[in-house]
């Protein structure tokens, strides 16, 4: 289930680098402390803690079932799958926030994507073939526009990570990155000067 965020407290509390780390570590490899998840995110166990507690305030962790010990309290993501866009009437605050909150998770993205870039030389041969970067343009019309959105999404749900029952045992956290968006319009620059010394 996907829900749409509309509260700009709750997208103003996600749009931190830090967080979005946190969530998707507890996404892709399940329950964790917050000492267990302090050094992934790069932060110290006690800002940690605030982050996850603020992460829970909003509804995107929660509380999971303790361990034996019974030391630390374990956090777990609550599963909600989560879409933000920006509607013509949108509030200047809302707006504020959903722009946010959008910028900070594609920049997450983006250099995820550039760190993968550079570490795929190092990887086994079998992953090297698997792995792609592809920008298409395509010509289609709005309705074949959101149904191949649909189409993305069923394909990929047999996977995901943290709610496959069949995964393999060679397998391992893979990223699938995709837009489908309007080409947008851009400025013409116009053709460039001929005084090639020009700063």
């Amino acid at each position: 289930m996907t829900d749409v965020l509309s509260d700009p407290k709750a997208m103003r509390a996600l749009a931190h680098p830090a967080r979005l780390e946190m969530l998707n570590r507890l996404q892709v490899e399940g329950p964790s402390t917050a000492t267990e998840i302090a050094e992934f995110a790069g932060v110290t166990p006690s800002a940690a803690s605030y982050h996850l507690r603020m992460l829970a305030k909003y509804g995107f962790v929660e509380d999971a079932p303790p361990r034996a010990d019974g030391r630390e309290r374990v956090w777990r993501s609550t599963g909600r799958g989560l879409s933000v866009s920006t509607e013509p009437d949108d509030a200047p605050e809302l707006r504020a926030a959903k722009e946010l909150l959008i910028h900070t998770v594609y920049d997450e993205a983006h250099a995820d994507l550039k760190r993968s870039m550079g570490q795929m030389d190092r990887e086994p041969e079998e992953w090297r073939a698997g792995s792609t970067w592809r920008r298409k343009f395509l010509q289609i019309g709005p309705e074949e526009m959101r149904r191949l959105g649909e189409q993305m999404d069923a394909l990929l749900a047999p996977y995901y990570a943290g709610s496959r029952e069949d995964t393999p045992d060679d397998a391992r956290t893979v990223v699938v990155q995709y837009s489908i968006y309007l080409r947008p319009e851009r400025p013409v620059p116009g053709l460039p000067t001929e005084d090639h010394d020009a700063v």
